[in-house]
């Protein structure tokens, strides 16, 4: 890949304690594209989310973003530069409405309360079911309707890069499909993105390329349809689907 991706990964490593979570990770993400990482438990998919967002420090290595180091700064000043995750578990703000939940996804933006309303507005049309829980609060949603938040919270900020992690976590197979109807209606609008997901035969068939994330290290990598259709990587994680 060329020397103007989105995001440079180089070599990174993450430890919790003595123990590698992140064995010199190296990847590419450019604008436009979605970008797949997939792999079974424990593999380190959710560390590195953490790492990008700056949630885990790196121990070694580089994570550069629009050609700048932001290795070492902090998570909350990522979010301006471009960066905003829908995390693992979706983690809204249960306590909080639709409403509130979406204007907190825009905290760092310097905008008038008219702009802040029309984005609100926007989220709603991509998200019908939000606006008729506009008022109800959160925590009361059902999961799939949480998951939808959590994307639309992480617009709210305006990201150049949508860091999703795990979307299908603990979803009916027909939310599932619904959540992945809506990864590639955000892949037609060049949204550019990086999906975590065990449920790998629906993310390979959004992604552009992929990654495979086996215990810390990627061990195979390539465009999203030619991953899908290895004999390896079909016994490993699609079975017979």
């Amino acid at each position: 890949m060329s020397e103007k991706a989105l995001l440079k990964v180089n070599d990174l490593q993450v430890n919790y304690g003595a123990v590698q979570a992140l064995r010199g990770i190296s990847l590419e993400v450019h604008a436009g594209e979605v970008v797949t990482m997939i792999g079974g438990n424990g593999a380190g998919k959710s560390t590195l989310m953490k790492a990008l967002s700056g949630l885990e420090p790196a121990a070694t290595g580089s994570i550069l973003f629009e050609g700048q180091d932001i290795t070492r700064l902090p998570g909350h000043l990522r979010v301006p530069l471009g960066i905003a995750q829908s995390p693992e578990g979706r983690q809204v703000f249960a306590d909080q409405t639709v409403r509130d939940n979406l204007m907190l996804g825009a905290y760092h933006r310097k905008v008038s309360r008219q702009a802040l309303d029309e984005d609100i507005e926007a989220q709603f049309d991509a998200f019908p079911r939000l606006r008729e829980r506009q008022d109800q609060m959160a925590g009361t949603m059902s999961g799939g309707e949480q998951q939808m938040l959590a994307i639309a919270r992480a617009l709210m900020a305006k990201p150049k890069l949508l860091l999703l992690d795990e979307p299908s976590l603990g979803l009916a197979p027909l939310i599932v499909k619904e959540i992945f109807a809506i990864i590639r209606g955000l892949q037609q609008k060049e949204v550019t993105i990086l999906l975590v997901e065990q449920m790998a035969n629906q993310a390979l068939a959004v992604a552009d390329r992929a990654y495979v994330l086996e215990t810390g290290r990627i061990t195979m990598q390539g465009a999203g349809r030619e991953l899908r259709a290895d004999p390896k990587i079909r016994a490993a994680y699609l079975g017979s689907h």
